[in-house]
This record gives C-alpha cells, sequence and structure tokens, in this order.
C-alpha cells in the first residue's frame, strides 16, 4: 500500500510498505478522508515545537472498517469510523487521573508517533468511534477538531449565559464559536481579519468582528458593556495576539490558550497576576469531548459543511499545503481524499 511520509519540511514522498494486519483488540481500516490543519502546516514549515523527520502525518479522519482483530466485538466490517489519534501509557499521573489528553509520554498520530496518511490503517479499537448515521465522510474528518474545540470550552467550565470572545476564524476558532453557542453561551464575538473566514463565522450565528474596522477592546464593549467578556479563547497560536488578549482582558476573566504558539512572544505576566487573570492551556481531549462533539452535531447544532472548502488526492498530498499557503483566507479545512 500507498504511504506519504514528509522526509522534511515542504517534502511528501510515497512509499511501498506492507498492508498492517490487526493484532487482538484492534480494527483495520481503510482511510476515506484526512484534514489538513494548522498543527500539520507548523510541521510543514518545520516550526511545530514537538514534532521531527521524518513523519507520516494524518490525524483528522474518517475510515471504513475492513477487518478486525480478535475480541473485538463492538465494530463491525463495513462500519465507518474516525479514530482518536493519541497513544498514551496508561501508567503516569495524568493518565491514572482522567488526563490522558496530557500524558506524560503523549504520542500524537501524525507527530510524535506514525499518523493515517496511509491506504490502510490499524487501530486499538477503544480509540476508534462511529459515525453517526449519514454523516459523510468529509463531516467525519472534522469531528476531530470540534473534539479539540468542545474540550476547550470544557476547560473554563460552564458556559451558559457567558460573553464570550473567539481570537481567529479558522476552522479551529469557528468551531470553538459554534460549540460555545451550541453548549448555552450567552453571545459569542469572533475577531478575524479575514472577510471570508468572517462571512462564514456570520452564517454560523457567530457576532463577528474585523479588526481593521475598529480595536478589539472597543467592538467587546459594544457587544458586552463596560463589564467586558467572560472568557477569551486564543485560537490563533500567535504570541502577540496572546498578549492583546492579556491586556483587554477584564478583571477576573479566563483565557484560554487553544492555538500553538510556535514562536516565542514576552506575555505581559504583571497583568495577568494584578488583574487576577486565569490562563488556562486546553490540549486534544477526552473520549467524552468526542461523543459531545458527535451529539451535538446529531443534533444539527454544528455547521461542519461550510468549513470544508477544498479536496485534493491522496496521491498529490503537497499540494493541500501548499494551497493553504496560496489561498491563507480562503481555505479553511482542506481535505486529502483517498
Amino acid at each position: 500500500m500507498k504511504q506519504a511520509i514528509m522526509t522534511e519540511p515542504g517534502k511528501i514522498i510515497y512509499n511501498e510498505v506492507p498492508e498492517p494486519q490487526p493484532g487482538a483488540g484492534q480494527v483495520k481500516l481503510k482511510m476515506e478522508r484526512i484534514g489538513v490543519c494548522g498543527s500539520d502546516i507548523h510541521v510543514w514549515h518545520g516550526k511545530h515545537p514537538y514534532t521531527s523527520y521524518p513523519v507520516v502525518q494524518g490525524h483528522e479522519v474518517s475510515a471504513v472498517v475492513v477487518e478486525t482483530g480478535s475480541g473485538v466485538t463492538e465494530f463491525a466490517v463495513g462500519d465507518r469510523v474516525t479514530v482518536m489519534p493519541q497513544v498514551v501509557c496508561k501508567e503516569c499521573y495524568p493518565c491514572t487521573h482522567g488526563m490522558y489528553n496530557d500524558c506524560n509520554s503523549l504520542k500524537v498520530m501524525g507527530f510524535q508517533t506514525t499518523g493515517m496518511a496511509s491506504e490502510y490503517f490499524v487501530a486499538d479499537a477503544a480509540w476508534v468511534l462511529k459515525l453517526p448515521e449519514g454523516l459523510s465522510a468529509d463531516l467525519g474528518a472534522v469531528l476531530e477538531p470540534l473534539a479539540c474545540g468542545v474540550h476547550a470550552v470544557r476547560r473554563f467550565g460552564d458556559v451558559t449565559g457567558k460573553k464570550c470572545v473567539v481570537l481567529g476564524g479558522g476552522t479551529i476558532g469557528n468551531l470553538v464559536g459554534q460549540a460555545l453557542r451550541a453548549m448555552g453561551a450567552g453571545q459569542v464575538l469572533l475577531s478575524e481579519v479575514s472577510a471570508c473566514r468572517l462571512e462564514k463565522a456570520a452564517a454560523c450565528g457567530l457576532t463577528i468582528h474585523s479588526p481593521a474596522e475598529k480595536p478589539l477592546d472597543e467592538a467587546i464593549r459594544d457587544a458586552f458593556g463596560d463589564d467586558g467578556a467572560d472568557v477569551i479563547f486564543e485560537c490563533i497560536g500567535n504570541g502577540k495576539v496572546l498578549n492583546q488578549a492579556v491586556e483587554i482582558a477584564r478583571k477576573g476573566s479566563a483565557i484560554i490558550v487553544m492555538g500553538v504558539v510556535a514562536d516565542p512572544y514576552p506575555i505581559n505576566m504583571g497583568l495577568v497576576q494584578d488583574h487576577e487573570l486565569s490562563m488556562i492551556g486546553t490540549a486534544m481531549y477526552r473520549i467524552e469531548d468526542w461523543k459531545k462533539a458527535i451529539e451535538l452535531v446529531g443534533q444539527g447544532l454544528i455547521n461542519l459543511e461550510i468549513l470544508i472548502t477544498h479536496h485534493v488526492p491522496f496521491t498529490c498530498y503537497e499540494d493541500a499545503y501548499r494551497l493553504i499557503e496560496e489561498q491563507k483566507d480562503k481555505a479553511m479545512k482542506v481535505m486529502i481524499d483517498m
């Protein structure tokens, strides 16, 4: 079978490798779709802080079960599924306290261990989830970033009636905004420089802000009054923007750090201390986040279709990265068709 391998930043080759065979408790999957995300782009540029080369990417996927290993009873050939792309030790403090998404030796498929960019892949059944009946292969591959968004919302806590700001209108920012609305937030203001992304956010029912039209702090006052926002989600991975969030945050509010900040940037920790701000990191997801994401989609509360903008054949994998580079504001979720 063919497997796509990134041998160095900006270069992907294809190797012929044997088809994997499922062992006990595993399922063999025929891949259908692979989504390309912002973290993948960091790897493409050689700027992901936790990835080395060569690496097989692919962590946002949909697939079909083609074979099951011994002991697997919850899946059958023909089931359409997605995969939680985490490899954990199950023994460290985070793992034994329900925080396996933060395992001390966490490996993420496509970054620190082999991803799913191949025609077939074998996964542990415990990390595989069935897709809802009738959900397309495209939408199945977008459940992973939605689960990230759900987990980020849960890191803050109960958002019922809360005033929320989302910085960044890419796929992750959009899905955080949609998850906030679906999970009961009072109002969601999404700030983004791209007119195309703002248009999509507005179509998803989010209040939008363009920095070109007015300063962010003014937009927050206009939307929420003098009391400002209860929580700000940084979904860009830009240190300068994260520091901006610190400087405009209401005293006693929270900042959720979701973007992968690849380049160091000084943060005004004096304000974090003096204004009693809560800065909360959010890393990936847990099984309950996936189940909530699937539930929200099943209830029709999340618009995934609007985010899928391009399709690229598996044999042209590099084109997906180039397309995202060339059409940064128009390329949202680019799908690799297997």
